[in-house]
């Protein structure tokens, strides 16, 4: 296996990481507003991801970076093609960063429910923009003999990028209500397992149909284990959520997310940007990748540093496993 191939299967690892990690506390940020019905509630619910929110975003920096040094054309084309969507993530997880740490910082009711407005909808846009640009990722965008994007915004908002969408806007809601009962204690986690089936039915005809439709458009025998994979992973996590076994109906809407980023990082190899107006004009593993002495170095620096990093994030979760309920929050900081 070349180096540039172990690479587009290294980001793809990151990738998978990062929805997986940001996806429950994206999914927890949609539920302030869907599932708590008080301030001490919504405390509940930011606290069950104060601890780790930041290091989970620590996957996408990662993402991003390696991207650039790996295949510096795809994030060129990718990152000017897709600026605005991708400025508009930006944005929120800055604010949503500000959010989590300023909502205590003042006890006026106004200021910390605004606040808390934040947090919602800085979870719920960047939840449903990352489906979208992964959907036109795979489907393929205007790109020309330059390997340059030559569309517009228009263009990135089709059918299959929007139900990417609402795909990965149910998806991680309802493995935020999975983390959710699985965190807390009292009638905040029924509830939450209730919303989970509710949230988890949508998610499971969206997905199958979202699947099916990459599947039919680029997929081959790989994909279509993974798509299994994930289908069956999701109903498995709704008999879990439904038995109350909150633990495993977390690990299989994780194991969901994971084997269906992963089906649409199989349908895409060898490209990594598809052109939907020459195949011979998609960027690939190829032409979009750094010198393999660039490439060298930085599977030096990714073998020594990862280990360290996956190990104190381990331990963060770790740290920070028990159960959080209504009681545990004092007066003063709701």
């Amino acid at each position: 296996m070349e180096l540039h191939d172990v690479w587009f299967v290294l980001i793809a690892v990151l990738w998978i990481g990062y929805f997986f990690l940001e996806g429950f506390d994206f999914g927890v940020g949609v539920l302030t507003r869907l599932l708590a019905r008080n301030r001490p509630e919504r405390r509940v619910l930011i606290n069950t991801i104060g601890p780790v929110w930041d290091g989970n975003e620590v996957w996408l920096l990662t993402a991003g970076g390696a991207t650039f040094a790996a295949f510096p054309e795809w994030y060129a084309t990718l990152f000017s093609g897709f600026y605005l969507p991708l400025l508009i993530i930006l944005v929120c997880l800055i604010v949503r960063g500000v959010a989590f740490e300023y909502r205590a910082k003042r006890p006026e009711e106004n200021w910390q429910r605004n606040w808390e407005h934040a947090i919602f909808w800085t979870s719920l846009i960047p939840a449903f923009l990352w489906g979208v640009a992964f959907g036109n990722i795979v489907h393929g965008v205007k790109i020309d003999k330059n390997f340059e994007y030559v569309g517009n915004l228009w263009d990135l908002l089709n059918p299959y990028a929007l139900l990417g969408g609402l795909v990965t806007l149910t998806l991680f809601t309802f493995h935020g209500a999975v983390f959710t009962a699985l965190k807390t204690v009292g009638e905040i986690r029924e509830r939450a397992r209730k919303l989970a089936l509710q949230v988890g039915v949508v998610t499971a005809v969206a997905a199958l149909v979202f699947l099916l439709w990459t599947q039919v458009d680029r997929g081959d025998g790989k994909s279509l284990v993974a798509m299994i994979v994930a289908v069956a992973a999701l109903v498995a996590a709704l008999a879990a959520n439904q038995a109350g076994r909150e633990g495993w109906s977390f690990a299989l809407s994780g194991v969901t997310i994971v084997a269906a980023v992963a089906m649409l990082f199989l349908t895409l190899f060898p490209n990594v940007m598809p052109s939907s107006l020459n195949e011979d004009w998609s960027l690939t593993v190829t032409n979009a990748s750094s010198s393999p002495y660039t490439l060298k170095i930085m599977t030096w620096c990714a073998g020594i540093a990862t280990p360290i990093v996956l190990l104190y994030q381990g331990w963060t979760y770790w740290v920070f496993r028990k159960r959080i309920g209504t009681q545990h929050i004092a007066e003063t900081v709701h």
